[in-house]
């Protein structure tokens, strides 16, 4: 199963693994809500997920998979920041992460690793994570990398413009919740105020379109 909101990006995907001998894309998805339907009415061996998705974020798809069938393998195909999303995809429940930007041969070779059973990062992501593991207390990471996975949501949908009852709406939080979660990552972030919170939340989603 291929989830992407991109049709083109579905579409290369699709065209890749459909030229393979013993692979076959069985049901394609553009947000959260087509891709728990299509796991249950076509469930898949593996599916493919990038991380930003129509109406929904990539990584609470991950957990909703993981929790319906924890042995589902998922492989997270997207052109977000590997050093900032591929551990969080991992705890989230995904075996693998690769760029957009590698080779095709490359994503062949994650999803079949990933279909074995194994974990496929880059031998740079494979360091930092056995680092983290290794270290003998909580490693305090700078910036935006300490953020929660909930507050780094929060963040982009401040860079994109959403007001405070918008991001509410969209993750099922109250007002109070939402303003928490800013006050957090302006705390983390070593910013000042809420305006300089939409800024640094706007340049850095820039950076990710």
């Amino acid at each position: 199963m291929i989830v992407d909101d991109h049709p083109l990006v579905r579409e290369r995907l699709a065209g890749l693994i459909n030229e393979q001998p013993d692979l076959r894309v069985c049901c394609e998805a553009a947000d959260l809500h087509e891709a728990l339907h299509n796991l249950e009415q076509c469930p898949p061996d593996l599916a493919i997920v990038d991380l930003s998705l129509r109406n929904s974020h990539g990584l609470d798809l991950i957990k909703e998979l993981h929790a319906r069938r924890a042995r589902l393998p998922i492989l997270v195909v997207s052109m977000h920041d590997e050093s900032l999303y591929a551990e969080r995809a991992l705890r989230a429940g995904a075996r693998g992460y690769i760029t957009k930007q590698e080779a095709t041969q490359k994503v062949l070779q994650a999803m079949r690793r990933v279909l074995e059973g194994e974990v496929f990062v880059s031998p740079r992501i494979a360091a930092g994570i056995a680092a983290n593991a290794a270290a003998p207390g909580p490693v305090v990471r700078d910036g935006i990398a300490r953020l929660s996975d909930r507050e780094l949501r929060v963040f982009e949908l401040i860079g994109r413009g959403h007001k405070p009852r918008q991001i509410a709406a969209e993750l099922h939080l109250d007002i109070k919740t939402v303003e928490a979660y800013r006050a957090r990552i302006r705390t983390k972030l070593g910013l000042q105020d809420a305006r300089e919170v939409l800024q640094h939340a706007i340049e850095w989603t820039r950076s990710l379109d």
